[in-house]
């Protein structure tokens, strides 16, 4: 029902006996003889799922699912204002902001009323609720500021949410928590636990606790109560008064249908029930559940029933007592018993709702758009950087009017426990994609006037967002070009360009007119299959680019030598800075014996692969005199579809083989090696369609591992599930290492859970963990790690080795409400192909940190290429900072807020003992750091950035350790800003130019 903004101003008239203020201050009374039962009407509304965006909000195809959030929150805001003491939760911003654009100024001050009275309360307050397996930390913290900072613009303090809200993700990370609790919330609230961990909290009533998110933060700082709630987020059965549920309403009439006595009567059993799960006279009922409350007149007149009904039977001796709460409210009152609450350590990862139903297969699906996301956050923080670097003038400057506010939404929504995730319908996925390519095209805009304004050019910039598989128009078409490469990372990087080219000769050279080392190779088969019509360069430019911190440098290109197609290697040598040196270049068919080592190798590293079968053999780490065997290829599980065990399917969200034992795409894979002074790769193709490039560059002191996978065939009624498995004979004795959204470390054992027995029905699913950025195995000597360009499932099934899944590609749907099985059409419907990198590093277990730590931030936030045709900018070199930062502190936020100040992210990024010489604390002068400006002046803020830090004020738990108190905050000093191992510190930053 919708509210029309004029008639809201009488509303306001009736409401009487309100609460004086928001928060703590507007909880009802309770009654401390009695079992409270606190009823929690919400909705959950996700930003995308079997809809879109769009199609939710608006309430189209509700053939597919009745949904439309616009009513919702109509329907809401007009059931709270007829009734003071109704109350109402809601979590996602991304829907509010739209629903807020439409309304009226009458209906804008009606929210605002409740609000300030604490009837209407946020919770999460995240521009979406984000996923926690396959948000990277960046792109999590990003989204929940974009939605606190928007609350906290139209409802001042009160908007700002008390408790975090994580009711529907699937498994739980540790790292989130951490990140929950440094943004002052006081507790987070989940719906989904592993059933046989909520079964053994539940016969211990150890449903709620403190979890300690950090190992390396002094405690509280990373802890936040955790609360599990009982029926996941619905009702309790037979209490759904939604016009989406069959029970029926509550008749307290005298004719015959009247059935209050028996809801009620169920309900009463229902609390009892309840309360022997928890372990004080406060219990939650969540009144509420998808897209619910589109007629909320019905769920509030039932409730008002039910509430007074519930009280009424007090009179006749009734111990219950029924209110309409909000979850901070009964946190509150959780917080007053003054109870010793259990203490978590670990993370909620694997998530299982029943024997053989591991939701681990979501850490893989739509390994595509997995990987854009990741993109697409990076260059949101170029996007960010760039315009607090160029100022205001980037928004409007010589290419038109650039917006960072387009990427950052669609990034944002991109995090959602749907999205990211991959257990969209391939409709939603599309049109995720979309957004985040609508946000790209105004982000560019907004960086081409950024890099013309700091590098004094008029030539037009071009973007080429094709060049994963080598297309771009100008560098094909345009005999002297100009690559400009700005680098986000506050340290200066070597990054590898490789341009799609016309010619067989080119001349490079560096800002200074130095030559560059360049070589032209052949585009490789596999890529000219996977770009189609896209492109049709012949060959590729290689050359080693590089830029300094917060900066960008400009190389010149330009050809000597056009038509005929490049060279192989080892061709004529070149001129002016053009470097082909002579080298080897062989094609191994496969099955043929070579008795000649198949080897590529640089200053840091040896790799040998097996001239038999053309796989991965040996990794020598020459500068530590390490040699590891190791081999490496590519298998698939058959998924199942279910058996005679459980009828379960692998699906979108479920991953479930059928054997444990994976098959080989290929025993042998076709080698073809090429070895020129730029680069040295060994070419492996396992199938029509698999193949992979080994790759190692000079000063790479990693191995890159460019694999291609797909279309996954299925024409033999087969859904696959394609590995990368390395096998070492490593003694891990069950054990791995995976990141928590790519910050923290954790420790996997297989077969194994930190809190409870563990009966293990899948061997394979059961121990799949997430991996945002890496994956590791190690024995007391040697550590293997491999690093990842985007989230995956990856595990160690057997000793010595680890695996990630690449791709799936799934033909039924696994029960979880998606209605459809997980088969990505690609390209003319043929089947998605996907590519993406793997490093892996060889390294003493001792100091593997220091190595993999920097490199995985530089997957996570990569240099931007930007091309110009013709001579490019004047200023061929520039920095935004005067000297680097130190290798143990990154510069995770730098965003323009306003006239003269910017919000400031820096983070230690080695944890409490994690590396010899990096897990020490840090301090970093603020005051001389950026080259275009000088800081005068800092506020800390929660990591949020949108609350002081001074006035973040959190409740205080105690533990069988005891309770923590927080160290007194003193008032930052830019010259003196110190990090403490794992610590981001959030800055509004006052400037003078």
């Amino acid at each position: 029902m919708a509210v029309p903004g004029a008639a809201a101003l009488p509303l306001l008239l009736l409401l009487s006996g309100t609460a004086a203020g928001c928060g703590y201050e507007s909880c009802p009374p309770t009654r401390p003889d009695m079992l409270n039962v606190h009823l929690v009407p919400h909705t959950h509304d996700d930003v995308g799922w079997l809809k879109t965006v769009d199609q939710y909000y608006y309430g189209v195809r509700n053939q597919e699912q009745h949904a439309g959030v616009q009513y919702i929150l109509d329907s809401v805001v007009a059931q709270l204002a007829a009734e003071p003491s109704r109350r109402f939760v809601y979590a996602e911003v991304a829907f509010l902001a739209r629903w807020w654009q439409q309304q009226g100024e009458p209906t804008r001050r009606l929210v605002r009323r409740l609000v300030q009275e604490g009837r209407l309360e946020f919770v999460g307050g995240g521009w979406c609720m984000s996923d926690e397996a396959a948000s990277h930390y960046g792109g999590l913290v990003e989204q929940q500021a974009l939605g606190r900072a928007l609350l906290r613009r139209l409802f001042g303090p009160c908007g700002t949410p008390r408790v975090a809200w994580q009711i529907d993700p699937f498994g739980h990370a540790r790292e989130a928590a951490a990140a929950f609790a440094q943004m002052g919330y006081d507790g987070l609230f989940l719906g989904r636990v592993d059933h046989q961990d909520k079964w053994r909290r539940l016969q211990r009533r150890e449903l709620e606790m403190v979890w300690r998110g950090s190992d390396s933060l002094e405690p509280p700082r990373a802890d936040i109560f955790t609360g599990i709630l009982p029926n996941m987020y619905n009702p309790p059965p037979g209490l759904c008064w939604d016009q989406l549920c069959s029970d029926p309403p509550v008749v307290d009439g005298d004719g015959p249908e009247r059935n209050v006595d028996e809801v009620v009567t169920s309900f009463l059993q229902a609390a009892a029930a309840q309360a022997r799960q928890y372990r004080t006279n406060h219990i939650l009922m969540t009144m509420g559940s998808d897209f619910h409350y589109e007629n909320a007149h019905l769920w509030f007149k039932n409730l008002d029933k039910l509430i007074a009904h519930t009280n009424a039977r007090q009179a006749n001796g009734s111990r219950v007592h029924a209110l309409y709460s909000t979850p901070s409210c009964y946190l509150r009152e959780l917080h007053r018993a003054n109870l010793t609450w259990p203490l978590k350590t670990d993370d909620f990862f694997p998530y299982s709702d029943g024997p053989h139903q591991f939701w681990t297969g979501y850490f893989s699906s739509r390994p595509a758009l997995k990987g854009y996301e990741r993109l697409s956050s990076g260059f949101l923080q170029v996007c960010n950087q760039l315009e607090a670097l160029a100022g205001p003038s980037a928004r409007a400057g010589p290419y038109g009017p650039g917006d960072s506010s387009v990427l950052r939404e669609a990034v944002a929504v991109a995090q959602h426990h749907d999205a990211v995730a991959g257990t969209e319908r391939q409709h939603v996925a599309n049109d995720y994609a979309r957004q985040l390519a609508k946000g790209w095209d105004s982000c560019q805009v907004l960086v081409a006037n950024a890099l013309s304004l700091l590098g004094d050019t008029k030539d037009p910039l071009v973007f080429c967002n094709g060049l994963n598989v080598s297309v771009c128009p100008l560098s094909e078409a345009t005999p002297q070009f100009t690559v400009i490469l700005y680098n986000p990372l506050a340290r200066a990087v070597s990054w590898p360009l490789r341009l799609p080219v016309s010619g067989a000769s080119y001349a490079v050279s560096d800002p200074q007119g130095r030559p560059v080392a360049s070589q032209v190779l052949p585009v490789s088969p596999v890529t000219r299959r996977l770009r189609g019509g896209a492109g049709g360069a012949p060959g590729e430019l290689l050359f080693q680019a590089w830029a300094p911190p917060v900066g960008f440098s400009a190389f010149g290109v330009r050809q000597l030598r056009p038509g005929g197609g490049p060279d192989p290697p080892g061709g004529q040598q070149g001129q002016q800075g053009h470097q082909d040196t002579p080298g080897g270049h062989q094609d191994t068919p496969r099955g043929q014996q070579d008795s000649e080592e198949l080897q590529i190798e640089n200053e840091h590293l040896r790799v040998l692969a097996d001239p038999g079968s053309g796989l991965l053999r040996e990794i020598h780490n020459l500068r530590h005199g390490l040699s590891l065997p190791v081999s490496q290829s590519f298998y698939w599980y058959n998924a199942s579809t279910g058996d005679g065990q459980s009828p379960q399917a692998s699906g979108a969200y479920i991953f479930r083989p059928n054997a444990s034992a994976p098959f080989p795409v290929s025993e042998r894979a076709a080698t073809r090696l090429v070895k020129t002074a730029v680069v040295q790769e060994l070419h492996q193709i396992f199938s029509p369609w698999c193949s992979q490039v080994l790759r190692l560059r000079p000063g790479q002191p990693y191995l890159e591992l460019e694999w291609t996978v797909g279309p996954l065939p299925v024409g033999d009624g087969l859904g696959k599930e394609v590995v990368s498995r390395f096998r070492t004979p490593l003694r891990t004795a069950g054990r791995f290492y995976t990141d928590s959204n790519g910050r923290q470390v954790l420790e996997r054992r297989r077969d194994h859970r930190p809190t409870w027995n563990l009966s293990q029905s899948e061997p394979v699913a059961g121990n799949y963990y997430p991996v945002n950025t890496r994956i590791f195995i190690r024995d007391q000597k040697v550590q293997l790690t491999v690093l990842t360009d985007r989230s995956q499932g990856g595990s160690s099934v057997l000793d010595g080795s680890l695996e990630l899944m690449v791709h799936r590609r799934l033909l039924r749907d696994d029960g979880r409400g998606l209605g459809e099985a997980l088969d990505e059409p690609g390209v003319a419907g043929r089947g998605l192909a996907v590519r993406g990198r793997h490093l892996v590093l060889l390294d003493p277990a001792a100091t593997a940190a220091e190595g993999h730590r920097p490199l995985a931030q530089e997957m996570a936030t990569p240099p931007q290429v930007v091309l110009a045709a013709g001579a490019g900018p004047r200023l061929r070199q520039w920095s935004g900072l005067r000297r680097a930062l130190p290798p143990n502190v990154h510069l995770l936020s730098l965003e323009p807020r306003g006239a003269g100040a910017l919000l400031l992210r820096l983070e230690h990024l080695y944890g409490l003992g994690e590396s010899r010489n990096r897990s020490t604390p840090v301090s970093v002068d603020l005051t001389t750091l950026f080259s275009s400006f000088n800081i005068t002046s800092l506020e800390e803020l929660a990591l949020g950035g949108d609350v002081p830090l001074q006035g973040v004020s959190r409740l205080l738990w105690r533990t069988p350790s005891g309770t923590p108190k927080p160290r007194p905050e003193p008032r930052p000093d830019p010259r003196r800003v110190r990090l403490e191992p794992m610590e981001i510190r959030t800055f509004l930053a006052s400037l003078r130019h």
